[in-house]
């Protein structure tokens, strides 16, 4: 697989998302994505199902399944919320900085050793409550992830202030979690290093698909990750403002829309990922050029094509769709349009 992935010319992925301005179309974004079936077999896809692609931060939910697997999350009495921040890009708001500062108040360690870096809240409601202060790595988006996996390191009997680094007992853990998850060999998954230090990993995407294939239906993995990934994805779609925030995010809102149908899980870089709970199948999404603007209506458009989301989902859902584009004097000038076709 690794050889396919590295050495197969890319195929071209079609128009998936135009901006107009006017009548007239400005910009463009080419999208690639690959919808797998329970078993991992390849169902729909538009451009190249076989795109090394790098997961990002919509690996979270499986970066969090040794936090579970191993028994860390009970031995520090870790609550549902607790997890689903693990498994989220939140938005920095007080209500994701307190879960963040409990998980490492339970295992006795210092918000010193989080190695994520600091950025501000990413919406509204978190800058307003930040009210001009200066963030800290509790308000970082990874925060929740980060002490998850530190808490695993501790439970390890590893030193929990090596967490991050590659070789950290945790970060093998989540790899082999990772390569099981997607079907693959661990050899065959290639590793980088995110945006917040720790590792990340990129895979096929068909192979990417097939972990949210896993996440919204468990099955042909061993016991203790389907029982995590159970607990996981239960854990968000429960409490969708925790894996985004109380406002202005595309996963917080896609998960409510589909009214506990879908977990969905986002990545830097223009990458989607999403399970469908009802059928257990597994969507990966990404926009070839990374520009996050054409996510929300690629992916609610190939939704609306795989019939997982319908109704009024679109009606809550229509400022992602298709997102209006105003001038700086608040005017209507044009529109961000999916015009995305899977081949199924």
């Amino acid at each position: 697989m690794a050889a396919h992935a590295c050495c197969a010319p890319m195929t071209q992925a079609p128009v998936g998302v135009e901006v107009t301005r006017g009548s007239t179309v400005e910009s463009v974004h080419r999208v690639h994505v690959a919808v797998v079936d329970g078993a991992g077999g390849l169902v729909a896809h538009a451009g190249d199902p076989s795109l090394l692609t790098f997961l990002r931060s919509a690996a979270k939910p499986f970066q969090a399944v040794p936090l579970v697997a191993s028994g860390a999350a009970d031995a520090f009495g870790l609550t549902e919320e607790e997890l689903a921040l693990c498994c989220g890009s939140h938005a920095g708001e007080p209500m994701h900085v307190a879960l963040a500062e409990s998980m490492l108040r339970k295992g006795g360690l210092s918000a010193d050793l989080l190695q994520c870096g600091t950025h501000p809240p990413f919406n509204k409601p978190g800058r307003a409550a930040l009210a001009g202060a200066k963030p800290t790595p509790l308000h970082h988006n990874c925060s929740g992830k980060h002490a998850g996996m530190m808490l695993t390191q501790k439970h390890l009997g590893a030193d929990p202030a090596r967490y991050f680094e590659p070789d950290a007992l945790v970060q093998r853990r989540i790899l082999d979690a990772i390569a099981a998850c997607a079907g693959v060999p661990a050899s065959d998954v290639r590793v980088g290093t995110d945006g917040c230090s720790v590792p990340n990993f990129a895979l096929p995407l068909a192979a990417g698909a097939r972990l949210f294939a896993r996440l919204a239906m468990p099955q042909g993995v061993a016991p203790e990750i389907a029982t995590a990934l159970a607990r996981l994805q239960r854990a968000m779609t429960r409490h969708p403002h925790l894996v985004g925030g109380s406002a202005e995010r595309f996963d917080t809102d896609l998960m409510g829309a589909s009214e506990d149908r879908l977990v969905s899980k986002a990545g830097a870089e223009g990458v989607q990922g999403v399970g469908d709970l009802a059928s257990g199948m597994g969507l990966l999404l990404k926009v070839e050029d990374g520009a996050s603007r054409a996510v929300g209506p690629a992916t609610v458009e190939a939704l609306r094509q795989l019939a997982w989301l319908e109704g009024r989902a679109f009606e809550v859902l229509g400022d992602w769709w298709r997102p209006a584009v105003t001038n700086w004097s608040g005017r209507l000038v044009g529109e961000t349009r999916p015009v995305l076709k899977l081949s199924q």
